[in-house]
């Protein structure tokens, strides 16, 4: 049985079409703004993607915030999502956007390792604590960054509509591209993985969006026994609005405590 439906977003989505062009637009206006506190296309490794931008606040960053793209592993860069950073450096906070290779180039275990080396290079451009964001797919990897297989030193991760269960994407047509099997199910799955000690979790997913994003965040709330939130009237596409607001609940919950 074919679960394409299941993860779909755009298709139930009310002008769906047209965030892509939006996001373009919110980004680059973002990045002419931020031009003399932002660094682009900080090399993490050898590879095309391996490079990352970092945005600075206006003064000494108060920590680091890093956020994940999504697309599915199989689409999007970091140029598109610029404008994400606007909450966290409104507040004091560096925020570093990766890019990372896609598939089917790499394998989703790839891309856990080129997050985890994107995190590590960022956390020695800024002093202070880490906290990991991501969306999606990207949420996926913000959650892997918490696991307790991964040594980072990571304060906190809040992922957002995250993938925790890699399971029913086997039976997508992206597995074409992701090329999923049984064994990295298990060890890409955050919620078949602990959280590590010391690091905490906050979950977090639109209220609106299709019921598989709901199931797969409840299940990683529960697997890891940390808050999750669904915000109201949000869907797929608007749940990362709030990390261009400083006030937000989300990136209240982004930073809480830290």
């Amino acid at each position: 049985m074919s679960l394409d439906d299941d993860y779909a977003n755009g298709a139930y989505i009310t002008g769906g079409d047209a965030y892509l062009a939006r996001w373009q637009r919110q980004a680059e206006a973002f990045r002419q703004v931020m031009a003399p506190r932002a660094r682009l296309g900080l090399a993490y490794g050898a590879g095309d993607r391996q490079a990352l931008d970092l945005f600075l606040p206006d003064s000494a960053p108060r920590g680091l915030m890093v956020f994940v793209h999504g697309g599915y592993w199989i689409e999007g860069h970091r140029d598109l999502w610029s404008h994400l950073a606007a909450g966290a450096t409104a507040r004091g906070w560096a925020c570093a956007i990766p890019s990372y290779t896609l598939a089917p180039a790499a394998r989703i275990g790839d891309m856990t390792q080129e997050i985890a080396a994107a995190v590590a290079h960022a956390a020695t451009l800024v002093a202070g604590p880490v906290v990991v964001t991501g969306h999606s797919a990207g949420g996926h990897l913000a959650a892997r960054m918490g696991c307790s297989d991964i040594a980072l030193p990571v304060a906190r991760v809040v992922p957002i509509s995250p993938l925790s269960d890699l399971a029913p994407l086997m039976q997508t047509g992206m597995n074409a591209h992701l090329r999923l099997v049984d064994a990295e199910c298990v060890t890409e799955s955050p919620a078949r993985l602990t959280l590590r000690e010391g690091t905490s979790a906050h979950v977090w997913v639109g209220a609106q969006e299709r019921p598989a994003f709901l199931w797969q965040a409840r299940l990683l709330s529960e697997r890891w026994d940390c808050p999750w939130t669904p915000e109201p009237g949000r869907h797929h596409f608007d749940v990362i609005d709030g990390l261009t607001d400083p006030l937000s609940p989300l990136m209240e919950t982004c930073l809480a405590g830290l």
